[in-house]
C-alpha cells in the first residue's frame, strides 16, 4: 500500500501537469474508493459490525473495492446490484473476494434504504454503505488528499459521480486556506446537481469550478473521440486512465488549456481516483476505435 500516494509529473500535447496517483494506493481498493472506505470501515469496527452491505451497478468499482476491503478485514460483504442478473469480469472478482450479490430491478434499486431494511433490517450485525461509499466518513477520508500535498497548486482537478470526493477536496482546500481553485468534472449528464451535493458538506463554494460539458453523453457513456484520447494519453504518458472518470477529467484539463481557460504555465494537479477496472466494460469500444 502506497501512502501518501505519489505525485507524478506528465507532459501531454506540450502541456505539463501533475497527477496524484491515488490509483497506486492498492490494486483493488484504489483511489477515492480507499479514501472513502477508510473511515467507513473504522466506524463499522467501532460499532462491532461484521457484515458490509452496499450497492452498485454491474461494473461498479465501489463493489470490487468493498469486496476486497471486506476480505482483508475478515468481514462478510453483500451487494445489491442494479439491473438484471449478469456475469462479467468485475462481478466475478467480487465473488472471488467472497461478496454475495443480489440483483434487483432498477425501480426497487432507487430506494436503497428500503432494500436494506427489507432483507437485513433485523440483523444487528450488518452495516449499510451507500452507493459509491457516499457518507460523512468518506468526506473525511477525501479531505486527507489535500493534507498530503507538500507543494502549492493553482488548480486541482477531479472527476465526480456523487460529489463526495469533490466535497472532501474542497473542505481540505478551505480548511488549509489554500489559494487553489478546485475544478470538478461531473461524469453524468446534467451534472450541475453536483454543486448542491457538495454544499451539503461544505458551505464555502468560492473556490469551486464546475465543468458540466465533459460527460460525453452521460454516466459510463463514451464516444470515439474520448476513447482515442484515452489510448493516446495512456500510450504517451504511461499512466492508464479509464473511460468513466479519469479519462473525462484528463480530456477536460487538456481542452481547458487548449482553449486558454487555464494558463499553460499554471500549476495543475489532477487527482487519479483509480477505478481502472471500469475499462473492462468498454474493451470492445477500445478495440474498434483506432
Amino acid at each position: 500500500m502506497q501512502l501518501p500516494s505519489p505525485i507524478h509529473q506528465v507532459t501531454y500535447n506540450n502541456h505539463t501537469f501533475s497527477i496524484k496517483r491515488d490509483d497506486l494506493i492498492d490494486p483493488f481498493v484504489s483511489g477515492n474508493k480507499w479514501r472513502k472506505l477508510k473511515y467507513i470501515l473504522l466506524d463499522a469496527a467501532a460499532k462491532n459490525k461484521k457484515h458490509l452491505v452496499t450497492f452498485g451497478g454491474a461494473y461498479s468499482n465501489h463493489l470490487l473495492a468493498t469486496a476486497a476491503a471486506a476480505a482483508k478485514h475478515q468481514l462478510k460483504a453483500t451487494a445489491f446490484v442494479r439491473g438484471e442478473e449478469v456475469n462479467n469480469e468485475m462481478l466475478s472478482l467480487c465473488k472471488i473476494f467472497g461478496m454475495r450479490l443480489h440483483f434487483v430491478s432498477r425501480e426497487s434499486y432507487r430506494d436503497k434504504l428500503q432494500l436494506f431494511e427489507n432483507r437485513y433490517g433485523n440483523d444487528e450485525n450488518t452495516y449499510f454503505i451507500n452507493e459509491g461509499g457516499a457518507a460523512p466518513e468518506a468526506i473525511i477520508g477525501c479531505t486527507e488528499i489535500i493534507e498530503e500535498l507538500n507543494e502549492p497548486f493553482d488548480h486541482i482537478f477531479c472527476a465526480a459521480g456523487t460529489g463526495t470526493t469533490a466535497a472532501g477536496l474542497l473542505k481540505g482546500i478551505n480548511q488549509l486556506e489554500l489559494d487553489t481553485q478546485l475544478h470538478v468534472i461531473p461524469v453524468l449528464k446534467n451534472g450541475s446537481f453536483i454543486k448542491e451535493e457538495i454544499a451539503h458538506f461544505e458551505q464555502n463554494l468560492s473556490r469551486l469550478n464546475l465543468h458540466t460539458n465533459y460527460h460525453f453523453g452521460g454516466y459510463a457513456k463514451t464516444n470515439p473521440e474520448l476513447i482515442s484520447f484515452i489510448k493516446d494519453f495512456s500510450a504517451k504518458t504511461g499512466i492508464l486512465i479509464d473511460p468513466v472518470y479519469t479519462g473525462k477529467m484528463c480530456y477536460a484539463i487538456n481542452d481547458l488549456i487548449e482553449k486558454n481557460h487555464i494558463k499553460k504555465d499554471a500549476r495543475i494537479l489532477a487527482i487519479h481516483t483509480g477505478g481502472l477496472f471500469g475499462i473492462l466494460g468498454k474493451i470492445a469500444e477500445f478495440e474498434k476505435t483506432p
